[in-house]
């Protein structure tokens, strides 16, 4: 989720004149586009060519992905082979800021605002997600006293309670998953429930304490992003007003390795390029970018240049590239297209190899999707565009859920070497005076 002034951040929005959302001029641009300027002397000739535009325009996706031809049946095989796992949804702080969190009132065919539903994740054939629990940032800018956060940490249950209650209410549509296994195991049941963990965006969220983020690893938060676009006290972020500890602190980095204890994925997005540095080279795990692109493509300082790319090929981890247009097209963000996020990808998957790819869309965090990725029953689309480069079957698999779900169970498996190792323990006031 990015955020502006405190709230979701939907900039891109197409806008008219008068300042309101132009969903017509989106329909019959894309008319315009398919069914091109051609004029008949006849007014019915007219009708019946705007009339057939119109039918093409409204087939479903399964017709747009067939303009691939063969590309089509490999989209199929991809999606049967591996779990299609997104590395950051933010559908939860949608939830909360526009029907807080009010859930009961919906059903599997509501067509939900936003950019999720449930009719369009089937579409999109998404099996694994890690919704993101993300609470905002605080007010006051470099206080990092524990009471700041009191009400961030309450904030944070609530969106966590949120998530669980989604997957037990529509339980035809997602189950809980908490570790890789369990997300290739429910493929293999059964393809069409969404394994469902979770991802908290930035460290403000665990209030300081290490004891509250092991219980958020207990409810089923398996990565927490080090910032967001904030610093706390244990790292700096990309977009703060000013780094405070040049990269982690001394506690940032005990933070890190307790993560890499019990399991808990270290995200570097949002993180500052110092922080980024520390952090690789402190943790004992893979670490994952959940939802940035490469910086050489678009010079934003939350997306990750290719010196910390190779730093990310030398710790096995895993960038999930995200469709969020101000990181996809610096240059002109509202042009951004399904083809600039595929760049991003190839460019990538060239400079560190596709082992190293994951997808992270950041759908319902942005106000508009890029053209040909509008939405979360677009994935296929992408698919079919990284097939018709040239992009290795295998690599695609890779891209798509594979890589991300190796990293998860490298994490795991690091976990395990570390049982032995006690848990650090948090500093608290005194009881008594």
């Amino acid at each position: 989720m990015e955020v502006k002034d405190g709230k979701p951040n939907f900039s891109f929005m197409p806008l008219r004149e008068d300042g309101k959302v132009d969903a017509e001029g989106k329909v019959f641009a894309k008319l315009r586009q398919r069914c091109g300027g051609e004029r008949e002397s006849r007014i019915f000739i007219l009708l019946l060519v705007f009339l057939g535009c119109l039918v093409t325009w409204s087939l479903p996706k399964a017709s747009v992905v067939h303009e691939h031809g063969d590309n089509n049946t490999t989209v199929d095989a991809i999606l049967r082979a591996v779990p299609l796992t997104d590395g950051h949804n933010d559908f939860p702080i949608w939830l909360r800021a526009f029907h807080g969190n009010r859930i009961y009132s919906f059903n599997e065919s509501s067509v939900i605002d936003g950019q999720v539903d449930f009719s369009r994740l089937r579409q999109g054939r998404l099996h694994g997600q890690f919704w993101s629990v993300y609470v905002p940032c605080p007010k006051e800018e470099n206080d990092f006293d524990s009471s700041v956060y009191y009400e961030i940490v309450h904030d944070t249950l609530q969106q966590i309670d949120l998530v669980n209650r989604l997957i037990d209410y529509f339980p035809q549509h997602l189950s809980h998953a908490y570790t890789a296994n369990d997300v290739w195991s429910s493929f293999k049941r059964n393809p069409q429930s969404i394994s469902s963990l979770m991802g908290a965006e930035g460290l403000h969220q665990i209030g300081n304490s290490a004891s509250i983020m092991r219980l958020y690893y207990r409810l089923g938060v398996r990565y927490i992003t080090l910032t967001h676009d904030c610093n706390n006290m244990y790292a700096d972020a990309a977009q703060a007003v000013e780094p405070v500890h040049n990269g982690l602190s001394t506690k940032g980095k005990e933070i890190v390795r307790e993560m890499n204890r019990i399991g808990m994925l270290v995200d570097l997005s949002h993180t500052s390029d110092a922080t980024m540095i520390d952090a690789l080279n402190t943790t004992l795990a893979p670490v994952i970018f959940s939802h940035s692109n490469a910086r050489a493509l678009c010079p934003h300082p939350r997306n990750v240049p290719d010196a910390i790319l190779f730093k990310l090929r030398d710790n096995g981890g895993v960038v999930m590239v995200t469709f969020y247009a101000e990181y996809t097209k610096c240059d002109n963000p509202r042009l951004a297209s399904l083809q600039d996020v595929a760049d991003h990808i190839d460019y990538i998957g060239r400079l560190i190899g596709f082992k190293h790819i994951g997808i992270g869309s950041d759908f319902d965090g942005m106000a508009s999707g890029p053209n040909g990725l509008e939405d979360v029953g677009a994935y296929p689309s992408l698919i079919a565009e990284l097939v018709k480069r040239g992009i290795s079957r295998n690599d695609i698999e890779g891209i798509i859920g594979g890589n991300i779900l190796r990293v998860l169970a490298e994490a795991e498996r690091v976990a395990q070497a570390l049982s032995l190792v006690l848990p650090i323990e948090d500093e608290v006031k005194p009881l008594l005076p």
